[in-house]
């Protein structure tokens, strides 16, 4: 962890020069400019006075600089496969549940279906990447083929159906899955 960068960064967002850092913590210019390069490490003490300064604490300052992750590739993936649906669901942003939308990618074999989800509230938003699906909600009956894309207020029983087979991108608002 770059402690003396993240100081710096802070600094820099606070419109601070690195002396009137180190006027208000009470140290050097030369310290200040050492611990941004990391040349040297602040006592507990002295990293608290100079958060302080900051406007934050040690708690909101490690925790801040741990960084998201952005960019997932198939070894970051969750796969579940119902053989009895004949359908395969892949969490594509792992710990999606913890976040506003939960994206999947959702593949229905000939003859597949995913199981009706109940009425609930959010929204759910669909991308057919191959194939054709049919979407069931309560009683009706929508058909979505490859580059179409379907959307859906899920306040009615609904679930995906496929004669042919299909993948499909799956957006959820809140996480339903």
């Amino acid at each position: 962890m770059e402690i003396g960068e993240r100081i710096r960064e802070l600094r820099i967002e606070r419109g601070l020069t690195q002396e009137e850092l180190a006027d208000r913590a009470e140290l050097s210019k030369g310290f200040i400019s050492q611990l941004e390069r990391d040349l040297t490490s602040p006592s507990i003490a002295t990293l608290e006075d100079i958060l302080m300064c900051l406007g934050t604490d040690l708690s909101t300052f490690f925790s801040a600089v741990q960084h998201q992750q952005v960019v997932f590739t198939d070894d970051d993936f969750f796969v579940k496969k119902d053989n009895d649906r004949l359908n395969t669901i892949e969490w594509i942003v792992p710990n999606a549940q913890k976040n506003n939308m939960e994206p999947i990618r959702l593949t229905l074999e000939k003859g597949g279906s995913t199981m009706p989800d109940d009425p609930h509230e959010g929204e759910e938003f669909g991308y057919v990447v191959k194939g054709k699906v049919t979407i069931h909600i309560g009683t009706e009956e929508y058909t979505a083929g490859r580059g179409e894309s379907f959307y859906i207020h899920p306040e009615r029983e609904h679930y995906l159906s496929s004669d042919t087979g299909a993948e499909i991108i799956w957006v959820s608002a809140p996480p339903s899955f």
